[in-house]
């Protein structure tokens, strides 16, 4: 088991990798730095090989794809995740480290929004989009985590091992974020400064595209995990469209005892209908996530019990 690993998912990045490569591990010398390449068709891995870092392959594409791989095959007591594009700056890693080893953090934020990335980065639609993203998933889960999209991240052991790795792309941020919050795990943050790509870096994020899935898996999770709210706001909207629908058909009926817009009445019944299965669907998948909450629960003391058995293995 290591103490610190360092894990770095790559595309295409011969640009920077060296060098962050270099100063992760000049920060962080107890640290193993691994250095995930995805199907890169530049010298990234080779370069990260001659940096001194740890190469590994995954073979299918997608962020999440890399991430899934590096939790399922490392082990360490604390582990920090960063790109391999040099915006992120290493000398923020030993106070994330501590944040997990000394306070018993489950995930450390990096957090570039409360300092220097709205003045950095030069794509004014992902300073949108991360403030979009970044109230929404605040007020649906209450939380107060202050950059949701962060690619610098700490994580303990039992984070990585009992967090399911489900999204393919970019929403892995996302997914991790909404995870910890459901979970009720321990989130700090830790201010950050952000610096933007080198010139003929290229981002592999579309703003567009991306920024769509992110809010589609925003919506899947608040329905995963917050089914009552979510099936409960379905039912409120189909109710207040079946009434809204319904007041002038009742008003004409009292007014001259005829329906002449039956149809109209028809689909008033098949809304309230819809309206109060949608209310029974979201008390009987609640009854399942909160099973899901208790079962992680008992998981995460199994995994709490197996890291303190590798951890006497290892003295």
């Amino acid at each position: 088991m290591d103490k610190i690993a360092v894990l770095i998912p790559c595309y295409n990045e011969e640009k920077t990798v060296q060098k962050v490569v270099n100063d992760f591990r000049e920060v962080l010398p107890e640290a193993t730095v691994y250095v995930y390449d995805n199907n890169s068709s530049d010298r990234t891995a080779e370069l990260a090989a001659a940096a001194g870092a740890v190469v590994r392959h995954e073979y299918q594409q997608g962020k999440g794809n890399v991430i899934r791989r590096m939790f399922r095959e490392i082990d360490a007591q604390v582990y920090i995740m960063t790109d391999g594009d040099d915006t992120y700056p290493a000398e923020y890693a030993r106070q994330m480290v501590n944040q997990v080893l000394d306070h018993q953090a489950d995930m450390v934020v990096g957090d570039r929004l409360s300092s220097t990335y709205f003045t950095e980065n030069k794509r004014p639609f992902h300073n949108f989009g991360n403030s979009l993203v970044r109230g929404t998933i605040n007020r649906l889960f209450h939380t107060e985590i202050k950059d949701i999209m962060t690619g610098y991240r700490a994580f303990s052991y039992q984070f990585v091992k009992t967090f399911p790795v489900l999204s393919k792309g970019f929403e892995i941020e996302t997914e991790m974020t909404i995870h910890a919050a459901d979970k009720n795990l321990q989130v700090d943050n830790v201010v950050i400064e952000y610096r933007d790509r080198q010139e003929g870096s290229e981002s592999k994020l579309n703003t567009y595209s991306d920024g769509a899935k992110v809010l589609m898996s925003i919506a899947k999770l608040y329905r995963n995990y917050k089914p009552m709210n979510f099936f409960g706001i379905l039912a409120l909207v189909l109710t207040v469209l079946s009434v809204g629908f319904f007041i002038p058909v009742l008003i004409e009926y009292v007014e001259t005892g005829l329906v002449p817009k039956f149809p109209t009445l028809i689909v008033c019944g098949f809304a309230l209908m819809a309206a109060i299965q949608s209310v029974f669907a979201g008390l009987i998948l609640a009854s399942g996530a909160q099973r899901n909450r208790q079962d992680f629960e008992m998981n995460l003391i199994r995994t709490n019990i197996h890291y303190k058995e590798l951890l006497k293995d290892e003295t």
